[in-house]
């Protein structure tokens, strides 16, 4: 049977390229700054006929400040440095909608109610959809810098909540979570000797 990659011929048409970066703050916080890029690599036409050439069409950044536990979006911002159309950066206050929802189970609920259809930017709301796992990421690898105190429990561990049943491997009766509460037996043995 032919996999899809075999049925890939030539070079790509079109590339979309997110990156996210995260940068420690004091007190807790940290800010992450996302990129998302969309590049043409063939010429084309517009719905009126006019061509068009390779080119990037989109370039665009959201930068949010988060912290506290929950984790929650304390401030945003958006910049567009290359868009199709002129009024395409009349869209980049509508990040502020966003600020103070929390990066918790519903967060892309929320992040859609606000900035979905009309209320923003389709593209921004990718790139923020995409931001917040990446924000816990980068929140999680600021804080494992510091030695923490070694749980007794699940609920011990920060952000456990939001990992368990996020995919098939953490499951609540998963292989993950079964190691973990495997190792917290053995820790508590040895804490109690």
């Amino acid at each position: 049977m032919s996999k899809l990659k075999d049925l890939i011929r030539g070079t790509h048409v079109h590339e979309r390229i997110l990156t996210f970066k995260t940068y420690p703050l004091e007190h807790d916080r940290v800010i992450v700054e996302g990129w998302l890029r969309d590049e043409r690599f063939v010429s084309g036409f517009h719905w009126d006929g006019r061509s068009r050439e390779p080119d990037v069409i989109h370039r665009m950044c959201v930068r949010l400040l988060v912290g506290g536990w929950p984790l929650s979006i304390l401030d945003a911002e958006a910049e567009m440095p290359d868009v199709p159309h002129e009024l395409c950066p009349t869209t980049l206050k509508s990040i502020k909608k966003i600020i103070n929802v929390d990066i918790i189970s519903g967060y892309n609920k929320e992040i859609k109610k606000r900035l979905q259809g009309v209320n923003g930017c389709a593209h921004l709301m990718h790139l923020v959809l995409a931001m917040g796992p990446a924000a816990l990421h980068g929140y999680w690898t600021q804080r494992s810098r510091k030695r923490a105190d070694k749980p007794r429990s699940l609920d011990e561990i920060q952000g456990m909540s939001l990992l368990i049943d996020s995919c098939r491997l953490w499951k609540e009766d998963g292989p993950i979570i079964m190691e973990i509460r495997k190792s917290l037996k053995k820790l508590a043995k040895v804490n109690s000797t």
